[in-house]
């Protein structure tokens, strides 16, 4: 297992060992103790995933106090352009985001800790996308960010489909309008 540090703090991209031969493949996608050892500390409760298609955008979310989570995730088939934005409060990086394409191709996963929101655009049709969650889910504690904030300067991708959006992803705020999230509220 290879765990590549990204320009923000926390944030990880890993790329788990592969082995395959004539019948296919084997890749272990977790292992508690590996994953603590480099530095993946969180204890996942709650295993989740989304089928989407191309052009769909599915954030950018976090849940709050007390329902704050940490993700680890991975696309099992398809392609998506990850994204996690810094939203914790006094952070160095408050404001930035790490993007990374995740695809059953190149098989790495991203890890983004709790004071992140995260969210993603499907490169590719049929994209099943996997991800494990250190809290469990609450829907009052859901909130957004608005993904094509200005502010932001994520470099979403020019696809030749119409962008697919909730009417919930459609009405985020701005990142000059969000609570930031308090590392304290852990």
């Amino acid at each position: 297992m290879k765990v590549i540090d990204t320009q923000i703090e926390g944030v990880k991209i890993i790329e788990c060992d592969f082995f395959g031969d004539n019948r296919g493949y084997f890749c272990e996608t977790y292992n508690k103790e590996r994953y603590f050892n480099a530095g993946i500390t969180s204890e996942f409760v709650q295993d989740n995933e989304s089928f989407s298609s191309k052009g769909v955008i599915r954030g950018l979310h976090w849940q709050a106090f007390p329902h704050t989570q940490a993700k680890l995730v991975r696309v099992i088939s398809g392609a998506v352009l990850d994204v996690a934005v810094d939203i914790r409060k006094g952070s160095p990086t408050y404001g930035k985001h790490v993007s990374v394409v995740l695809s059953a191709e190149n098989r790495r996963q991203l890890f983004i800790p709790r004071g992140f929101a995260h969210g993603f655009i499907v490169l590719e049709d049929n994209t099943l996308f996997s991800y494990k969650c250190d809290n469990l889910y609450c829907k009052e504690s859901e909130r957004g960010l608005k993904f094509d904030d200005p502010e932001l300067q994520i470099k979403w991708p020019d696809l030749d489909v119409e962008i697919i959006l909730s009417e919930k992803d459609k009405n985020h705020p701005a990142l000059k309008d969000i609570k930031p999230w308090r590392p304290e509220s852990l």
